[in-house]
């Protein structure tokens, strides 16, 4: 399936956390905190969006509504949620 988002609406792909701190620790999934960094997959059509599929992004920390598609877990957030892109 393809998922095209709408309007200002944007498909990110979440950053995979560090599983192990500098010292070696592993952390459990369920200990690890909420990463706010991720890749763009796909934008809507709005033309006020500043960012392309490919970029890193930061956004808000609970913002967006997570789906699964095939076995992969993705956000769509709103345009106004994104805070900033990372170069």
């Amino acid at each position: 399936m393809k998922i095209i988002p709408l309007g200002d609406r944007v498909l990110v792909k979440a950053k995979e956390t560090e599983e192990k701190t500098a010292s070696g620790i592993y952390i459990p999934q369920t200990a690890q905190e909420k990463t706010q960094i991720a890749t763009v997959i796909a934008v809507g059509d709005d033309e006020t969006i500043k960012v392309k599929a490919g970029q890193q992004i930061v956004h808000d920390k609970y913002a967006g509504t997570q789906i699964k598609d095939n076995g992969e877990d993705y956000l769509i957030l709103s345009y106004s949620d994104i805070l900033a892109i990372v170069e």
